[in-house]
């Protein structure tokens, strides 16, 4: 009998193993949910890898689930379609990133799952934390540069075949919202802080290209020594570009000089670029500024109902701000 790691644990696994050496092109075909759990014993002695407590489990029928401290069962008996697990080894599955997402919809609320979704459709992963593992050796601090595990399109072909399924109205309305390429929690913050309508605390922009490849003339290669620039946030009508301005990467004079550089190679095509700091994130009079002069270069009024707005900020403030972590 196998065991199907679903959930709080499938989030925790994609997060520890992102930047192993994981095919994402093995996929398996429509399979069974097993119908019932193995005993604690037998699904530790099968997982090759240790899982915080307790280990999220998909079984297939209520019959099969028991109760316990270290595991919780997860019955379901909707829809499977292919691409629903990766294999991790003999006898062990895991959730892919698109079923993942959807598994999370049913317990996220809207905002915190858009912020998941950024994540599962980017190229960074979030610590591995909030109670989900309790050792010492815990990864704490963000993963950066991996392979993008999903994208938007894929998460949407996958919930589109669970329709009626719980958590496929929260995937759908989380989905309109997420943009591809997400280098960052910082970009993420950004995009969503600009982007979301106004019921949400949003600024309701257009989504911008995350991370856009932009190439350079002759001329500035030869000045620079670099062939292209890539642009945290660019929005290609206006061709304008909104950098975050990070303590770890853009301090010291030779990277502000490089920073320097690339504004004014950028320059040279037409692209203006707006530098943003943890600052001006942190504090609403200051983010409010920089989204009016952001409004005005993509040519977009700032109308919304003032109170309305405010108390929807604040709320989306609060969730995000005080959980991401600025580097």
């Amino acid at each position: 009998m196998e065991i199907i790691i679903s959930h709080k644990s499938a989030l925790e696994y994609w997060r520890l193993h992102t930047n192993e050496a994981i095919d994402l092109s093995i996929r398996q075909r429509q399979k069974n949910i097993p119908a019932s759990l193995l005993g604690i014993a037998e699904i530790r002695e099968l997982l090759p890898f240790e899982l915080s407590y307790p280990i999220n489990l998909m079984v297939g029928s209520p019959k099969g689930r028991w109760k316990a401290q270290k595991v919780k069962a997860h019955v379901y008996n909707g829809p499977v379609p292919d691409q629903s697990f990766r294999k991790i080894c003999d006898k062990v599955s895991v959730s892919s990133p698109a079923f993942c997402f959807f598994q999370m919809a049913g317990d996220l609320p809207l905002i915190k799952l858009i912020e998941l979704g950024f994540e599962l459709c980017g190229s960074y992963s979030l610590p591995v934390s909030n109670g989900l593992r309790q050792k010492e050796e815990v990864n704490d601090k963000n993963i950066y540069n991996h392979p993008q595990l999903t994208y938007t399109r894929e998460i949407k072909s996958f919930v589109s075949r669970l329709e009626g399924v719980r958590g496929h109205k929260n995937a759908f309305r989380a989905l309109r919202y997420i943009v591809d390429g997400s280098a960052s929690p910082m970009e993420t913050l950004l995009v969503m802080l600009l982007t979301l309508p106004h019921n949400l605390g949003g600024y309701g922009f257009p989504k911008p290209e995350l991370n856009k490849r932009i190439d350079i003339s002759k001329g500035a290669i030869r000045r620079s020594g670099k062939a292209f620039y890539v642009c945290d946030l660019f929005w290609p009508k206006a061709n304008l570009a909104v950098e975050y301005d990070s303590v770890l990467y853009h301090t010291g004079a030779e990277h502000i000089i490089s920073d320097s550089k690339k504004r004014m190679d950028l320059a040279t095509l037409g692209v203006e670029v707006i530098t943003v700091t943890g600052n001006q994130i942190r504090n609403i009079n200051m983010f409010e500024t920089l989204a009016k002069l952001i409004a005005c270069k993509l040519h977009k009024r700032l109308q919304y109902d003032n109170t309305k707005f405010l108390k929807a900020q604040n709320e989306l403030r609060n969730i995000l701000i005080k959980t991401t972590k600025f580097e």
